[in-house]
C-alpha cells in the first residue's frame, strides 16, 4: 500500500493531466448551468489515506456538504465532492436566487447541490475517459450535511472498508470576487488506480 503514497513524476503528471481536464471541463459546464463567468485555479492533485480526508476540509468537525456518487465501468470505485458551507451558499444563491438555511435546507435546494456534484463528477470521469479510453459512468447522487468526520464514518463507512486511500484533486473555481472551493475525492476500487494507469501507458503500482 505504501507505494500508492510514492507516486512517480510521470504518475503525478499523469493524474494532474486528469485533474487539469477535469477541472476545466467542470469550469465550461458550471459556466453553462450558472450562466455566468467561471475561472478556475490550477487543481492541486495528490493521493492520500482515507482517515486523513476529513482534515483536508478543515478538521473532522468542520461542517460539510458532501455528494456522493459510485463509479461502475473498467476502473470502478467512489466520488466524493466535499464543499463548505459558505461555497454552497454561493452557489446556491445563483442557481436558485434564494438564501439558505443550513439548519433546515429544503428539497429544491438539495436537489440543485445533487445537480452541481453530477456536473462535476462527470466533468472528472468524462476527463478520465478521455484519457484512458475507459467508459466509466456514475451513479444517481446520495447527499449529506455534517461534520466532515460524520460523513466519513457513518454514511460513507463502507468506503475506508474497502479502500485505504483517495485520489484528491482540489480546484478553486472563480465568480467575480467569489471562491468556491471543491474537494473531489476519486476512491478507487482496489486495483482501479493501477488500470488507470496501465491504460495510460504508466507502470501499475
Amino acid at each position: 500500500m505504501a507505494g500508492y503514497f510514492n507516486l512517480s513524476n510521470l504518475q503525478k503528471d499523469a493524474l494532474r493531466e486528469i485533474g487539469n481536464i477535469g477541472a476545466g471541463n467542470a469550469a465550461t459546464a458550471f459556466a453553462q448551468f450558472l450562466d455566468c463567468k467561471i475561472n478556475m485555479t490550477v487543481p492541486s492533485v495528490e493521493i492520500l489515506p482515507m482517515t486523513e480526508v476529513p482534515e483536508v476540509t478543515g478538521g473532522s468537525e468542520q461542517r460539510v456538504i458532501g455528494v456522493l456518487l459510485k463509479v461502475i465501468g473498467e476502473a470502478p470505485g467512489k466520488i466524493l465532492l466535499l464543499f463548505s458551507e459558505d461555497s454552497i451558499e454561493h452557489l446556491l444563491a445563483l442557481v436558485l436566487d434564494m438564501p439558505i438555511d443550513f439548519q433546515e435546507i429544503n428539497e429544491i435546494q438539495v436537489s440543485a447541490i445533487k445537480e452541481i456534484g453530477n456536473i462535476l463528477s462527470g466533468s472528472y470521469l468524462n476527463a478520465i475517459n478521455q484519457m484512458t479510453g475507459f467508459n466509466l459512468l456514475q451513479t444517481v447522487p446520495a447527499f449529506a450535511h455534517d461534520m466532515a468526520g460524520a460523513i466519513l464514518s457513518s454514511s460513507l463507512i463502507s468506503l475506508s472498508e474497502e479502500s485505504d486511500y483517495a485520489l484528491l484533486i482540489e480546484t478553486v473555481f472563480i465568480n467575480g470576487d467569489h471562491e468556491i472551493e471543491g474537494y473531489f475525492f476519486l476512491i478507487p476500487d482496489p486495483g482501479s488506480l493501477d488500470k488507470i494507469l496501465q491504460s495510460l501507458g504508466l507502470d501499475s503500482l
